[in-house]
């Protein structure tokens, strides 16, 4: 693709920000949005497809959160090539190219999608739908380089919020082919993302850009690597996203396993906790802006452990009522740890080129290199708690017939997240050379 490439970007300069770049990173901004939804649609569409899939399909439930957990497994991965794809290609083509890719898992599961298709072949098929994770990192990884570090907390909150809506909105798709046509229908919601594919590729191809100045740095990713701050907060991101991803796939499955919901009951349900944790992300973003991220995450990690005390406590006792509260609570939280963690990215590594004696300018500069060689690690790592997700609920059915276990393995790592956030970023802040400087409880 040849592309539409701006040879030069200053979004730190607030002169160029206010004449040329913010509009120009603004209308990037939706186009990414609309580009990531489509792309977390079809990464969670086996969430939806398992629904479709009842006795006749000769599936039990743990080879469906096995189907899930491939889905999880291929997007987490192919997050880190994703992200040095758009240094490689530039953010607008391969937002192009990898919207259309989109259409080859969906035709896919459109074809094979019936009774007797072998269980090889749908996991095959469902490992390809695993594509569409891997066009968060690039859009992140591209936004991030658009705006200015004083807006990325924002700006990284709307792109990612804006995708993960695409959780609850293929769900929403689902129950309304459930509820007015039966669940013998799964082709249909299918059939409705096909042209939306189409339509996120060509407004991508011409209303986005690229930006001659990002550009793969080898030595930025090895030292990202090397930064214990990089996988650090990759656990974090584990216990914010990895919950509210590997919550979105496995949450109508729990609800027709544990509570032996009908598919339609499950659809009716399921949408509720991805929708509210998609909406507030870009608010935990802000949040972060104000008042840091290291303290929304904080706050975020122990709001969840009692979240998940609720959950576990109606688990036990069978209370349906309570275990949606609870677990509605979690969704909302994630969503705001999603916005918080992302924004303290950027800020870390900012706040380390500072202590080191770089002036403003440099600083930043030094911010975006390594936050955005950082930032697809990050977001693959974290993706893997999604599978590790599926795979605890899929070995707690199989154990004890409910998911109460796999509740208490969570409970126990949101306690290390909180510790973590605790002494890293705010026991103590980090050694600046002037007032000026950030610290790490301002990340």
């Amino acid at each position: 693709m040849a592309g539409r490439w701006i040879e030069t970007w200053e979004p730190e300069d607030e002169t160029f920000w206010r004449e040329k770049g913010e509009r120009v990173a603004r209308r990037n901004l939706w186009f990414s949005v609309l580009s990531e939804h489509i792309g977390f649609s079809i990464w969670t569409l086996w969430s939806v497809m398992v629904l479709f899939m009842g006795p006749e399909y000769g599936i039990d439930p743990a080879g469906k959160f096995f189907l899930i957990s491939t889905a999880t497994l291929v997007g987490a991965l192919v997050r880190v090539p994703y992200t040095f794809a758009v240094a490689r290609f530039g953010g607008r083509n391969w937002t192009v190219f990898s919207a259309v890719s989109l259409l080859v898992p969906t035709l896919a599961a459109f074809w094979v999608m019936e009774p007797g298709t072998s269980y090889a072949t749908f996991v095959a098929v469902a490992a390809l739908t695993g594509i569409g994770g891997g066009n968060f990192a690039s859009s992140m990884t591209n936004i991030n380089a658009f705006f200015p570090l004083r807006r990325k907390g924002w700006a990284l909150g709307l792109n990612a919020g804006g995708g993960n809506i695409g959780v609850p909105v293929v769900q929403l798709v689902g129950l309304l082919v459930i509820g007015t046509l039966g669940a013998s229908h799964p082709r249909i919601v299918l059939g409705v993302y096909i042209p939306l594919i189409v339509l996120a590729a060509a407004c991508a191809a011409l209303y986005m850009d690229n930006l001659r100045p990002v550009k793969n740095d080898t030595g930025a990713a090895q030292e990202a690597v090397r930064d214990p701050h990089t996988w650090i907060m990759s656990v974090l991101y584990i216990g914010t996203f990895g919950s509210f991803i590997g919550y979105s796939f496995a949450f109508g499955l729990v609800l027709q396993t544990q509570f032996g919901r009908t598919p339609l009951q499950a659809a009716s349900l399921t949408f509720v906790g991805p929708l509210l944790g998609s909406l507030i992300r870009p608010v935990g973003g802000r949040l972060a802006d104000r008042y840091g991220g290291a303290r929304i995450t904080l706050a975020t990690f122990a709001a969840m452990a009692a979240a998940t005390g609720v959950v576990i406590q109606a688990s036990g006792n069978a209370s349906l009522p309570v275990f949606l509260t609870g677990f509605t609570a979690l969704f909302v939280l994630t969503g705001l740890g999603n916005g918080s963690t992302y924004k303290m990215i950027p800020g870390i590594f900012h706040a380390k080129a500072l202590a080191r004696g770089l002036d403003a300018e440099a600083a930043a500069a030094h911010g975006r290199r390594l936050s955005g060689a950082a930032m697809g690690l990050i977001g693959a790592v974290g993706a893997l708690g999604g599978l590790a997700i599926n795979l605890a609920f899929r070995q707690s059915f199989q154990a004890t017939g409910t998911g109460t276990a796999a509740f208490w393995s969570f409970l126990a790592f949101y306690g290390v997240c909180f510790t973590l956030t605790w002494v890293v970023y705010l026991r103590r802040p980090a050694p600046v050379a002037t007032r000026a400087q950030l610290g790490y409880a301002e990340v």
